[in-house]
């Protein structure tokens, strides 16, 4: 006795799915990486830390990591200024490059987690 089995394939449903994970693992990401360089921003007041913020392009699947004050791009190239311990220049460039892996393992498990339904 032979088993028969349908399968009915909704790719539209599953297209939508992997796009709704796919914005969410870019969102979880964006924020990884916002609160690892805001453990590095050059501190005084606080202004440069608060102005941090993590935003998503969902048309075309992108995601950013901006700072935005009026000294934010002096302060992460500036490489002879100095701060305190733990803070430093680069304070978005480093966490952007050490947390890559990281990154994709965030928007891999998402979309995964939307194709289980």
């Amino acid at each position: 006795m032979t088993a028969r089995y349908r399968l009915r394939w909704n790719g539209q449903a599953a297209l939508r799915g992997t796009r709704a994970g796919a914005v969410r693992g870019l969102r979880l990401a964006a924020e990884h990486v916002l609160e690892r360089s805001r453990r590095r921003v050059p501190i005084e007041e606080g202004t440069l830390e608060r102005s941090g913020v993590a935003s998503i392009d969902e048309a075309s699947l992108t995601a950013g990591v901006s700072y935005d004050s009026p000294y934010a791009v002096r302060q992460h190239e500036e490489l002879s200024y100095r701060h305190d311990a733990g803070r430093t220049a680069k304070y978005l460039e480093g966490p952007m490059r050490e947390e890559a892996g990281t990154v994709a393992q965030i928007i891999a498990a998402q979309v995964r987690r939307s194709l289980r339904g």
